[in-house]
């Protein structure tokens, strides 16, 4: 489309009829069939919306009312969440958000993937939507005295105080208060991304859900303090359940929240929580799914389509800290878990003899190098599961599974664009996607995880 036949104009307001959701969350709509977002409109309201951006192909716009309300709208019952960028679907009754998550899902695979005849069922949702998130990670900022501690404004780097964040663990809640408080009180201050300056970049919490032992990461750009130790104190007798209280130092100018220094100030150097029938130990930079419960049932699905016996031999070739691998070697004979990150097969061999599972074998490297030679070795893995980075498999990790003839693959992800990329391939390859299962691992967000049962034809 031409710039200038693009019907609508920067500053100015329209009538926008809402079709859809885009993949964040957004209202989809058109004018004169060219394509607008309007954050906060809903499938079937007419809105009228003032445009913000305009590109050559679509344009965004910000909600100025809504004249015909969808009768799934509902209020939402954060009082910043229209400032938040942590959650886009709380104005969204649960019930329609599993329905939108799997048509994510249902227009991935048709338009991405291009495959038909794919069983997608409905999204399985969670008991309870709220205060779900068993890991929190909220900048630091404001000025020596007064500090902010909370989430980053939509698209800026602005922080918005946050002290009730609803998907949150409450228990983070907590921590986020305490934090804020104690240490404007003891004069400790920000750090200033723009300058460099400053102590405390970031707080992290870490709730373990079933046993309630609870970690504290304070982020810091600089190893030593005057107050430090005043704040241990304080926080050791004002955060019930407080078991480990960590240091992380980053000095780096960089959005990257962790550096690679951490030492603990008080207590243990992990906390506990259980998936399932399994103990996990759970240190500062540790893997581990935020959404506890919802994990298990993810877990469990792909274990259903593993479709084990007791006498098969699995791959798991993204193991990560062997969370999913315990899951299957309930049902296996042997199960080799690989990872490329070293410190995470440390912490999967530490969680396997934790629990007392001796049938796996974890390997660091990478999958498309381990995996060939395991075959020269003899190993035929009735199943591989696979569970990517959110960008999904490289094209010769998906040629190395083809090569070693799993009769399934197991393939867990976090994004549906890249998983229907890849399911395409894996049908070029002679593997055929037979079913879907959409899991809400993050109610109130518009992300969505899927496990997907594909079978060599």
């Amino acid at each position: 489309m031409a710039r200038d036949t693009i019907p609508v104009t920067k500053g100015q307001t329209y009538t926008i009829s809402i079709a859809g959701l885009g993949h964040s969350g957004e209202g989809v709509g058109r004018c004169e069939n060219f394509t607008v977002f309007v954050p906060g409109g809903l499938p079937g309201e007419e809105v009228i919306t003032r445009i913000t951006e305009v590109k050559k192909n679509y344009a965004k716009g910000r909600l100025v009312k809504v004249e015909t309300i969808s009768p799934h709208r509902v209020e939402p019952v954060c009082k910043i969440f229209s400032e938040c960028g942590g959650c886009q679907l709380q104005h969204l009754d649960y019930p329609a958000q599993l329905a939108s998550k799997r048509q994510t899902v249902v227009d991935a695979v048709s338009r991405i993937g291009g495959l038909e005849g794919v069983i997608i069922h409905p999204t399985m949702g969670a008991k309870d939507p709220w205060y779900y998130r068993n890991k929190m990670q909220f900048p630091v900022g404001g000025e020596k005295g007064k500090l902010d501690v909370g989430c980053y404004a939509q698209g800026t780097h602005t922080i918005i105080n946050v002290d009730d964040c609803r998907i949150q663990h409450s228990a983070n809640n907590l921590i986020a208060n305490k934090v804020r408080d104690i240490a404007a009180g003891l004069g400790i201050s920000p750090y200033d991304e723009r300058t460099g300056r400053g102590v405390l970049r970031h707080v992290l919490g870490r709730v373990g859900v079933v046993g309630g032992e609870i970690m504290i990461v304070l982020v810091t750009a600089v190893p030593d303090f005057p107050e430090r130790d005043k704040l241990v104190d304080a926080l050791k007798n004002n955060i019930p359940g407080l078991v480990s209280l960590v240091q992380n130092i980053n000095s780096r100018n960089t959005n990257v929240i962790l550096g690679n220094r951490t030492r603990t100030l008080w207590g243990r150097d992990t906390i506990t929580d259980r998936l399932g029938d399994f103990n996990f130990h759970i240190s500062a930079q540790s893997f581990f799914q935020v959404n506890t419960a919802q994990a298990a049932v993810l877990y469990e699905k792909a274990l259903e389509y593993a479709g084990l016996t007791g006498s098969e031999t699995v791959i798991d070739a993204y193991c990560g800290t062997g969370t999913i691998t315990l899951f299957l070697a309930r049902k296996a004979t042997k199960v080799y878990g690989i990872e490329v990150v070293e410190p995470a097969v440390l912490d999967a061999r530490r969680n396997a003899a934790r629990n007392n599972i001796e049938n796996v074998e974890f390997i660091v490297g990478d999958a498309v190098e381990v995996m060939p030679k395991l075959y020269a070795d003899g190993i035929r893995p009735h199943a591989i599961v696979v569970d990517p980075p959110r960008a999904g498999c490289a094209p010769a990790v998906l040629q190395t599974f083809a090569a070693m003839q799993p009769a399934r693959i197991i393939y867990v992800s976090c994004n549906p664009a890249s998983l229907a990329r890849d399911l395409a391939l894996l049908n070029d390859l002679g593997y055929i996607t037979r079913e879907i299962q959409p899991v809400d691992m993050f109610p109130q967000t518009y992300h969505v995880e899927c496990v997907a049962l594909i079978q060599r034809k």
